[in-house]
């Protein structure tokens, strides 16, 4: 590691950014969406092609050899992309889909001297597909955005100089230097320095966090004002923007169940659209006594409303939207897939440690006997642990240094297998370690009274240890991994919506249910291993219906995968738990699970309401192409439009 000392706040020229950010004006957001929507390849060809086909109707009136050449470029400004796709899907899988349907209805328009309608159609088409791309790069984006924001060199202090290095040269326990308004280039701890950190782009929170010497810092995130030294705890490949890319990537690969079916679908029903088509032109007018004019007009009028077009474009426009506004939230959904079991969401169950708990034991009581003090007695227990590696030790030394009470030094410590910690503090043998000496001591007064104790401590859910001054009890020391502050919230939010709560934990039954009646979870199972999580996820399924399981650690790995939905913590989680989950809180707060939900069920309602509607319109529309006999135009119109309106409102999910 570098020295620190050679460097101060003075030597770093200081930034101008600050820690930080304006409120957002939603005008401003707004604009700069509608910008990037018009800088859309697709959206640029739809609206030149609307252009040219408005040139070709006023110049009608003046030439019509001028009017079909430029109708005739608005087919290609607004069908070139969608006719190539229809002919790639033709040749490499055999199949057709509505963008032939759509070229070809056009070009059967345009056949019979309807060019205005059959460019009207193609403009609209494409309008209606660039408003889906739209939606996709947007979804995209709001996930990978992080990518872009990914630091490529960082400052490495090495014997008192600061050394310019790719990221991917650092190694873990080096020693950086991030400067004001720069972006952090590694995860890791804060050696010395004050700033105010912006991490939006990792957790989706929009008020920067104040960061001090000890806490956490992560590649991506923005340093304010302050000048920071970095111990590097990851490596650049196991870093928590790594994750994210692996996320992302799997994401982008992942198709929903409701959209393979609707592949599926659109083939078969585009062969059966041709086929009545040609029926409609080569039969229908031997039964009906038609004209072959009539009956190619009716056919065409038939090919343009029953075309699925709104029927494919009710599904995924709404997952991504509704995927592209948790990733705004610090919330990855590894595919379309899981926003659609998440929707179906009967019970959430939660791990507890590390979940709806800190995930490290801290300090809660210090009972200190009559004539010790208890910032003393601390101070002296802390110089003895301040030597073991056990979580319970790293928690009493972590608590001294909290207090800011100085540790003191420790002759002759040894471990005691199986009870506790031994050593020589001030010319005395101290000793920490499990309370089974109190049960060999004389029943008197003394001993009932620090037997008592620990029996309040331990109906606690709390570990106890004992105190020893030689043989004399000094104290009682409890501690406790303390409920997450949000985890009571949470759970409460869930219920609102009509969801269960179940915990699953390896830890004992006591801890657990003391645990479980401060946050108000349903159901507590205690004292499982892994394969039983495991049990116990399937039978909540069996029962319920739909599980989501939250879980961070290794062990939760098999319980995840077993879940309808598997939904790991992304700041605390193991590299092995966020492999296997299917969404990711990027930012470990569970009181956004039930929003999640509710947004999950509002892009599924969506669905329905879009399905529903394009069907209707559909039917309607064929109905009276028989019946009634409505014209070619009002077919494009009412057809087309209904697709970009079930499109339109897909996007509502983006708010």
């Amino acid at each position: 590691m570098g020295n620190i000392q050679e460097f101060t706040a003075t030597n770093v020229k200081e930034g101008s950014l600050s820690g930080s950010e304006k409120k957002p004006n939603p005008r401003r957001k707004r604009r700069m969406d509608l910008r990037s929507m018009l800088r859309n390849s697709e959206m640029q060809a739809a609206i030149l092609s609307g252009v040219l086909m408005l040139g070709g109707f006023a110049v009608g009136y003046v030439s019509e050899v001028i009017s079909v050449i430029l109708y005739i470029l608005s087919y290609a400004a607004g069908g070139w992309l969608k006719a190539k796709e229809g002919v790639e899907t033709l040749i490499k899988e055999r199949e057709l889909d509505v963008n032939l349907l759509m070229v070809a209805a056009a070009l059967g328009a345009a056949s019979i001297g309807y060019w205005n309608e059959g460019a009207m159609l193609i403009f609209i088409f494409a309008l209606s597909g660039a408003l889906e791309s739209y939606t996709m790069e947007r979804s995209k984006k709001d996930i990978s955005s992080l990518m872009a924001l990914k630091p490529e060199l960082a400052l490495r202090i090495e014997d008192g100089k600061m050394v310019q290095v790719s990221i991917d040269e650092l190694k873990v326990h080096d020693l950086i230097l991030v400067k004001p308004g720069e972006l952090i280039p590694a995860d890791g701890v804060i050696q010395k320095g004050d700033s105010a950190v912006n991490q939006s782009s990792i957790t989706g929170e929009s008020v920067p966090v104040d960061k001090t010497p000890g806490d956490e810092v992560f590649t991506g995130t923005l340093n304010g004002e302050g000048v920071l030294y970095i111990e590097v705890t990851q490596s650049s490949d196991a870093t928590v923007f790594a994750k994210i890319i692996r996320l992302v990537e799997e994401a982008e690969n992942e198709v929903p169940q409701s959209e393979r079916f609707m592949k599926r679908f659109e083939g078969i029903y585009a062969r059966i659209v041709v086929a009545v088509t040609l029926i409609i032109i080569f039969a229908v007018p031997f039964v009906f006594g038609w004209s072959f004019s009539d009956s190619f007009y009716k056919a065409m009028v038939f090919l343009v409303v029953a075309s699925p077009c709104a029927l494919v474009a009710s599904i995924m426009p709404a997952l991504l939207s509704a995927i592209s506004n948790r990733a705004r939230h610090g919330i990855l959904f590894k595919g379309g897939a899981h926003m659609e079991n998440m929707a179906l969401t009967s019970v959430v169950a939660f791990d507890k440690t590390g979940t709806l708990t800190a995930g490290e034991p801290q300090v809660t009581d210090l009972i200190a006997a009559e004539g010790y003090n208890r910032n003393e007695l601390l101070a002296v227990i802390a110089s003895v642990e301040q030597m073991s590696e056990h979580p319970l030790a790293k928690a009493i030394v972590r608590k001294a240094e909290k207090e800011k009470l100085g540790l003191l030094p420790a002759e002759s410590v040894t471990s005691v297998t199986g009870w506790g910690m031994e050593g020589m503090v001030g010319g005395k043998q101290w000793r920490i370690g499990k309370t089974d000496v109190l049960d060999r001591m004389e029943n008197d007064q003394e001993s009932a009274y620090w037997k008592q104790q620990r029996s309040l401590l331990g109906a606690e859910g709390k570990t106890v240890s004992v105190i020893m001054d030689g043989d004399q009890i000094a104290g009682l020391i409890a501690l406790q991994d303390v409920v997450r502050p949000q985890a009571a919230a949470a759970i409460r939010k869930l219920h609102s919506i009509g969801v269960k709560v179940a915990m699953l934990t390896g830890d004992r039954s006591e801890t657990a249910q003391v645990i479980g009646r401060q946050i108000g979870v349903d159901m507590i199972y205690s004292d499982l291993l892994p394969e039983e999580k495991v049990q116990y996820v399937k039978s909540l399924r069996d029962e319920y219906g739909h599980v989501v399981m939250v879980g961070d650690g290794v062990n939760d790995a098999p319980a995840l995968a077993t879940a309808t939905v598997g939904m790991g913590m992304g700041m605390s989680g193991s590299g092995t738990a966020l492999e296997v989950a299917d969404v990711v809180l990027m930012n470990d707060n569970i009181e956004e699970i039930a929003g999640t939900i509710q947004i999950a069920r509002r892009a599924r309602r969506i669905i329905k309401q879009n399905m529903v509607f394009a069907i209707t319109v559909i039917l309607l529309l064929m109905t009276s192409n028989f019946v009634a006999g409505i014209a070619l135009p009002l077919g494009v119109v009412g057809h087309e439009g209904s697709t970009i309106l079930v499109i339109l409102n897909a996007l509502r999910l983006l708010r």
